[in-house]
């Protein structure tokens, strides 16, 4: 039995999950139990061996509009979903846990928070049409969020040039910059699809989970733990 999500839709097919933001009404803006329904939905994701890869997308014209900030500021205005369990994690750090391959398919403007969502998957493709803009700074806050996910991809300097710049920029900067890794072609996203059809599901996992650990493990000892990750999968 699917679980009811109140703020995503999911669905699988083959070896594909879909992982779809549905709350275009409100510009499909994250609350709290969004949050802990996304990571959720990784959970099952990552025990089901018949997953090799994940598609994220969006309803409505507006991909992601950021944090909800009423909700965040007063959580009785949320919806808490009753039948998982609710975590007080940020959404970055729910997207590092997904230890599969991910797909963004961006085909509206990605805004504050919603940039968590693109930098959190491994492939992002966009519509040319679409726009990114980070406001906070003409808020009066900083997105302190954002700028961990932006370092995994993007110079230190250039992180900081985009965080003080709260015009929209368009899909070819966020090419250059490393955000966005190719135009939305059909074609194109159903052959890298394909691809993942026959994946070694254990293999994948490991690649994943030992890229993160990478992170806290010196450099002299990060080949010898390496070389346990193979030893085991052989």
């Amino acid at each position: 039995m699917e679980t009811p999500y109140h703020y995503i839709k999911t669905r699988k097919e083959d070896h594909i999950f879909h992982l779809i933001l549905a709350r275009p009404a409100k510009r499909n803006a994250f609350t709290p139990a969004t949050i802990s329904e996304i990571a959720h939905a990784i959970e099952q994701i990552n025990q089901d061996d018949g997953i090799t890869v994940v598609v994220l997308s969006a309803e409505g014209p507006v991909f992601c509009a950021g944090m909800d900030l009423k909700t965040f500021r007063d959580e009785s205005l949320d919806v808490r979903n009753e039948a998982i369990p609710h975590i007080d994690i940020s959404l970055g750090e729910v997207f590092t846990k997904l230890h599969k391959p991910s797909i963004a398919v961006v085909e509206g403007d990605v805004i504050a928070g919603g940039f968590l969502y693109v930098l959190g998957c491994t492939y992002v493709f966009a519509k040319p049409e679409v726009r990114f803009r980070l406001p906070e700074l003409d808020l009066g806050i900083f997105p302190f969020q954002v700028m961990a996910s932006l370092l995994r991809v993007v110079p230190e300097k250039k992180v900081l040039q985009l965080c003080l710049n709260t015009d929209y920029f368009s899909v070819e900067e966020a090419l250059s910059v490393g955000i966005v890794d190719g135009y939305l072609e059909e074609g194109a996203l159903q052959n890298l699809l394909d691809k993942f059809a026959k994946a070694n599901v254990s293999v994948l996992k490991a690649g994943f989970e030992s890229i993160c650990q990478l992170k806290s493990i010196p450099t002299e000892k990060q080949y010898s733990y390496l070389m346990q990750v193979l030893d085991k999968l052989r």
